[in-house]
């Protein structure tokens, strides 16, 4: 990463393009985060419902603190982000460069298709093997699992809610969402 980012920033900035860093998370209902309290003496009780119940979360950050998001229920795949790639494309008044971990998804044959047809508005960039530390929007999925684990959830409607809610709030955020990439492992990117 110290050596292969500031080309791909140097790059970026050749091409006026706007970088981005993107990756999926699922939530799920019987997600805990934390530590529980309970008197001296008493065990700690976490209220569930007991049903379980999940969906998948897409998001891209960007080092100014430009932050999208997309929610699907079922598999992530291909076509879910190509989705995602073309709702992150809508309005951009310059070329973007993503970079995303080495999943199959992000190499897949129809998602090369798709980022060549783009006809270079749309770059993808890939992360070392076994390094989610080194992306940013890693920071999105502890932000928001802390928000909704701390909620007693009933349902995956109220779940739902609750997540989205958490991801809206952390669009209004952008201080905060560029505070992901001084996190130690992400100052490689020093944008």
């Amino acid at each position: 990463e110290q050596e292969t980012f500031p080309a791909i920033r140097r790059e970026a900035r050749a091409a006026g393009a706007m970088v981005f860093f993107a990756d999926e998370a699922g939530l799920r209902s019987d997600y805990h985060t934390g530590t529980t309290w309970a008197p001296k003496g008493e065990t700690p009780v976490a209220t569930t419902t007991g049903r379980r119940f999940s969906f998948n979360m897409i998001s891209a950050v960007s080092p100014r603190g430009d932050f999208r998001f997309m929610i699907h229920e079922g598999t992530v795949d291909s076509s879910v982000f190509i989705t995602f790639l073309k709702r992150l494309l809508v309005g951009a008044k310059q070329p973007i460069f993503l970079v995303v971990d080495g999943h199959s998804i992000h190499k897949s044959a129809a998602v090369k298709k798709f980022v060549s047809e783009q006809n270079g508005n749309l770059k993808l960039f890939f992360l070392p093997p076994y390094s989610p530390h080194l992306n940013p929007d890693e920071q999105v999925w502890a932000h928001v699992k802390r928000k909704v684990s701390r909620k007693l959830v009933v349902d995956k409607a109220d779940m739902k809610r609750l997540a989205i809610g958490a991801l809206r709030s952390l669009q209004k955020l952008p201080a905060k969402v560029a505070a992901f990439f001084r996190q130690p492992e992400c100052q490689y990117i020093g944008m």
